[in-house]
C-alpha cells in the first residue's frame, strides 16, 4: 500500500468582485476539469499555452486584474507542463466518491477556521480517509490555495510551480487512482482552499 501527499501554494489573486463558483459546486468542478486533463492531456496542454500568454518576466496578471503575481519559475515550469502534458497518454476518468469528499471537506473546514496550511501531521490524512470508508491499493492528496476557479485549481497543480517533484502533477496523471472526493471553501490567508483526495478505490461507510 502506498501514500503520496503533495501541497500547493501557488497563489492565484484575482481582481476583487470577480466572479467565483460556490465552494459546494467548485468540488464537483474541479473533479470534471481533472477529467478533462486526464482523458486528453495535448488539449489541456492548449489551455496552459493560453495561460503562458499573460506572463511578464516570472510574474502574470489574469485578465481583468490588476494584481501582478509572482512564481517561483517564470515560464520555465509551464514550458515543463506542456512538454509533459503533450506526451502524456490518455487516462480514464475518476469517479466522485462521496466518502472522499467528507474526508477532504474535513481538513478544509479545520484550515478555514485555523489558517493553517498543508496535510497535517504524518497519518493525519490517511486518518482522515479511514473515518469515511475503506480503500483500496493507494491513496493521495493534493491541496490548492489561492485559485477559485476550476481550470485555475487544476492548471496549478499541473504546472506544480516550485514543486520539484510534481507531485500534485503526479498525483493527477497517477493510473493506479480511479476515484477521488473534493471539497474546495474560503481560507483566511489565501481565499480559497481546495482539498483532492484520491484513491484506487473507495467504500464509503
Amino acid at each position: 500500500m502506498k501514500t503520496r501527499l503533495a501541497l500547493s501554494c501557488l497563489l492565484f489573486l484575482l481582481a476583487r468582485g470577480a466572479a467565483c463558483a460556490e465552494p459546494d459546486d467548485l468540488g464537483q468542478q474541479v473533479l470534471a476539469e481533472t477529467n478533462a486533463a486526464r482523458r486528453n492531456p495535448q488539449r489541456y496542454a492548449e489551455y496552459i499555452r493560453e495561460f503562458r500568454r499573460s506572463f511578464i518576466g516570472k510574474g502574470y496578471r489574469l485578465p481583468g486584474s490588476l494584481n501582478v503575481v509572482m512564481t517561483s519559475e517564470g515560464k520555465g515550469a509551464l514550458d515543463e507542463a506542456v512538454q509533459f502534458l503533450s506526451r502524456q497518454r490518455p487516462l480514464p476518468a475518476l469517479s466522485w466518491s462521496p466518502g472522499l469528499a467528507k474526508a477532504a471537506a474535513d481538513l478544509v473546514r479545520e484550515q478555514s477556521a485555523s489558517g493553517e496550511t498543508g496535510h497535517g501531521e504524518r497519518g493525519d490524512m490517511r486518518k482522515r480517509i479511514e473515518q469515511h470508508g475503506s480503500w483500496r491499493s493507494t491513496i493521495g492528496e493534493n491541496i490548492s490555495y489561492g485559485p477559485d476557479t476550476a481550470r485555475q485549481v487544476v492548471m496549478g497543480l499541473i504546472i506544480d510551480d516550485g514543486v520539484p517533484d510534481r507531485g500534485h502533477r503526479k498525483n493527477i496523471f497517477n493510473r493506479s487512482y480511479a476515484t477521488a472526493g473534493i471539497a474546495c471553501g474560503p481560507h483566511p490567508l489565501y481565499r480559497t482552499i481546495c482539498v483532492m483526495d484520491l484513491a484506487g478505490g473507495f467504500q464509503s461507510r
